[in-house]
Order: C-alpha cells, then sequence, then structure tokens
C-alpha cells in the first residue's frame, strides 16, 4: 500500500512539475515604434526561427523602454533585439550574438539634434539653458549619441540644459514637441526624421548637429540557455539575407557575429564599469 501511495505521488510531481525540455523561448524588440509596427517586425522572426531551430519561438510586444530592460534583466525575455546602451544595461543577463547591419548606415548608426526651422538656435552652445526633450535616458540615438557630441564641447546634457523624456519614449513624440514649440530641439535618431515627414510639414524641423556614431542594434540571447539552442539561433540569425521576409520585417540586411566586447565603447561612453570576466553566469 505504501509502494502505491509513493509512486501516486512520484506520478503527481511528474504530472505538475514544468516540462523545460518543450519549453519554448519569448522573443522581443526594444519598442521604439509603435505597438502595431513593432509586432509586424517580430512576428517574422519569431515564425523564421521556430521553423528553422524546431524551437517554440513565441513574440512578445513590450510598452516602454524600462519594461523592456527588466524583462530582460529577469530572464522573461530569451531573445532580444535592442539598441546598445539597453543591451549594456542588461548585459549580466544576455548575451549578444549578432549586430545588425542596414542598407545605408552598415553596422553603425547615430543621432541627430533637431530644433524648429525659425528657432534662434544656431550653434551647440546656444542649447545651454534650454528645454529639451529626448527619448529616454535609455535611448541610444534619441539620448546617448547627442550626449557624448554635446561633451565633446564640454557641454553636460545633464546639468546644463532642461531634460524631459517623451512621452512613451517615442521618437515622433519628440519631434512634436519641438514642433508644437514645447520644448526648443530634440534628441531623435537620424532616420527617425524621416518618417516626421508623413504628421508635419518637412520644412518644419531642421538639424542642429548630425551626432557621435553607435554600434547597432544587437541581438542577444539569455546567458543561461542552453549552448545546443544558442548555436541553432545563430545558425539560423546568419543564414539571413536581405531577401529574407524575416530580414525585411526588421529592415535589415543582415546579421552578422557579435561579442560583448564591441559594445565596450557604449559602456564607456555611458559611465558603465566595464564588465569582469565573474560578472556573468555560467552553465
Amino acid at each position: 500500500m505504501k509502494i502505491i501511495l509513493r509512486l501516486g505521488v512520484l506520478f503527481l510531481c511528474v504530472m505538475l512539475s514544468p516540462v523545460t525540455a518543450s519549453a519554448g523561448y519569448k522573443l522581443s524588440m526594444l519598442p521604439r515604434y509603435s505597438t502595431e509596427e513593432i509586432h509586424k517586425r517580430i512576428v517574422p522572426i519569431a515564425d523564421y526561427l521556430s521553423k528553422q531551430t524546431g524551437l517554440e519561438i513565441e513574440p512578445i510586444v513590450i510598452s516602454t523602454f524600462d519594461q523592456y530592460q527588466q524583462q530582460l534583466l529577469s530572464g522573461a525575455i530569451q531573445i532580444g533585439y535592442e539598441n546598445p546602451y539597453i543591451y549594456v544595461l542588461a548585459s549580466k543577463a544576455h548575451e549578444v550574438i549578432a549586430l545588425a547591419e542596414k542598407e545605408r548606415s552598415g553596422t553603425r548608426f547615430r543621432g541627430i539634434i533637431i530644433t524648429r526651422s525659425d528657432s534662434p538656435i544656431k550653434t551647440l552652445e546656444d542649447l545651454r539653458g534650454k528645454t529639451i526633450s529626448i527619448v529616454g535616458y535609455t535611448s541610444a540615438g534619441g539620448y546617448l549619441s547627442q550626449k557624448l557630441t554635446l561633451a565633446e564641447q564640454g557641454i553636460n546634457v545633464k546639468t546644463d540644459c532642461q531634460l524631459v523624456e517623451a512621452a512613451d519614449n517615442k521618437q515622433e513624440n519628440v519631434i512634436l514637441a519641438v514642433y508644437t514649440g514645447d520644448v526648443d530641439g530634440g534628441f531623435i535618431r537620424g532616420s527617425a526624421l524621416q518618417r516626421a515627414k508623413n504628421f508635419i510639414p518637412q520644412t518644419a524641423i531642421k538639424v542642429l548637429k548630425e551626432t557621435a556614431w553607435l554600434p547597432n542594434w544587437a541581438l542577444s540571447v539569455s546567458r543561461t540557455m542552453p549552448p545546443g539552442d544558442r548555436k541553432k539561433i545563430a545558425d539560423a540569425i546568419f543564414a539571413l539575407n536581405k531577401e529574407s521576409p524575416a530580414a525585411q520585417a526588421l529592415k535589415i540586411n543582415r546579421f552578422i557575429p557579435a561579442t560583448d566586447q564591441q559594445y565596450n565603447s557604449i559602456r564607456k561612453a555611458a559611465g558603465i564599469a566595464l564588465p569582469m570576466v565573474n560578472d556573468f553566469p555560467t552553465e
């Protein structure tokens, strides 16, 4: 009788325990765009990876930069596609495996500083004491790139300017704030201004300065992901080319291999200590 009871308990434990061997992975992208646009971009890559690897890859849309970063750190997202700043902030939990390459800028990108076309601001020095809209403090193209360039001119954006984060960390909200005159200037990624033509007059905004180049977006995986699954994902990612529907949805040419060390320039610029070997978890 005792043996039967023990077997019954063992059976229940097995049935109620999570089956890690068949567990899937969640994939997401930093919400630089609208929810609808993010969905359009990540569903094809999730489907592609599922088919190519035999793993269950589920696309997840996150609404804010902060939530996205926390999901990476907590392990709730196992495959991420994010800007270099968010990557280094989450790199204790995630490791880059690939770097995005784009048609025009290759494997790097930069930010710009914008003002209204009729603004009296003519030089970087004129930004001192002004109110500036930024995408967010964790935005590479909408804050860090500009921070680097202004620092080279002796301007500390945090103390010499009045910074205002855009609603929902959206590039278009920075542009609108500049256009309506709510702020004196704005920090956005260079490519974002092209999309503004859909909702403001083309001549309403001027580019005051193109700012520092940064390494492109990272495709990262959880550092605790089994090596076999990591290799399957990496092999599938590197097989993409610019004709692939998944690459076209992400608006990239391809992914190229990348290492964590390639993002040390971001750490230095942001004042983040370079990681030690024992900072990262191992299998």
